[in-house]
């Protein structure tokens, strides 16, 4: 599924439940197994978070030397979700960067 049609299934199920879809900060806690904790107090695990590829570790093997082409989510990253219909379900959209980085 693309990342467009999830945020198309994410706002119908919202409208749907009378919910409008929530956007909200969290911050990385732990990245094995993930953790974003969320206001501060709600801890959400990985069976809560969708996370897309773009924002997974990818590395490259070019002859002896390994290459990380991204270097995906790491504790402390500060990022930004959007709640999903009832709250059980939360996709992280990106990482929030401020002053240039």
């Amino acid at each position: 599924m693309s990342m467009v049609d999830l945020i198309k299934q994410i706002g119908v199920g919202a409208v749907e439940a009378g919910q409008p879809v929530a956007v909200v900060y969290g911050t990385v806690t732990k990245t094995s197994p993930l953790e974003v904790t969320v206001e501060q107090r709600l801890a959400l695990p990985e069976a809560f978070l969708l996370v897309p590829e773009s924002l997974t570790r990818y590395e490259q093997t070019v002859g002896s030397t390994t290459i990380v082409i991204r270097p995906g989510l790491k504790q402390g990253d500060r990022v930004v979700l959007l709640r999903m219909q009832g709250g059980q379900q939360y996709l992280i959209l990106d990482k929030v960067v401020t002053g240039g980085g």
